[in-house]
């Protein structure tokens, strides 16, 4: 059964980034494999698995060859984690040193809309941990945990392609 050629991955849609002094985007990444880990604050498996996982990421793959990359996507508790400095506190405290994107919020009106980079990706909610490829194509998105040994596998996997 002929599998189904990846798509291009939408373009990130942020306000914001902190831990990098100049905005990035996916066509400025291209070239590496991107992973990507959407989460929130108060995102209990964000906070104890996905957030670990992505420093780990961080620190065992070359930065030549992958950029590591979180997306502070709130769709929940806007009051509570939704300034960018209890970001910047958060990612500070847990010396999270990766660069990290504070998804758009949708416009005024717009209900009960998701941010604008999470519904682009139409995640189903945090954690959601994305792999782009060297040509900036959405090679995998994964709702929840994935085991580190499958992930440093499938990252291995995208840095050999060429």
């Amino acid at each position: 059964m002929p599998q189904n050629a990846p798509s291009q991955a939408p373009e990130l849609q942020v306000s914001e980034w902190l831990n990098t002094q100049t905005p990035l985007s996916l066509a400025g990444l291209r070239g590496r494999v991107v992973v990507m880990e959407a989460f929130q604050m108060l995102c209990p498996g964000c906070v104890q698995g996905g957030l670990p996982q992505l420093a780990r990421v961080q620190e065992h793959f070359p930065e030549s060859e992958v950029a590591v990359l979180g997306l502070h996507a709130v769709f929940e508790h806007h009051e509570a984690q939704g300034s960018r400095a209890a970001l910047a506190a958060f990612l500070h405290e847990f010396r999270y040193s990766f660069p990290t994107a504070i998804d758009c919020q949708p416009p005024e009106g717009a209900g009960r809309a998701l941010p604008l980079t999470m519904a682009a990706y139409a995640m189903q909610g945090t954690p959601t941990l994305v792999l782009i490829d060297r040509q900036s194509r959405l090679r995998r998105q994964i709702f929840g945990h994935v085991a580190d040994m499958r992930l440093g596998a499938e990252i291995m996997a995208l840095i050999q392609e060429r």
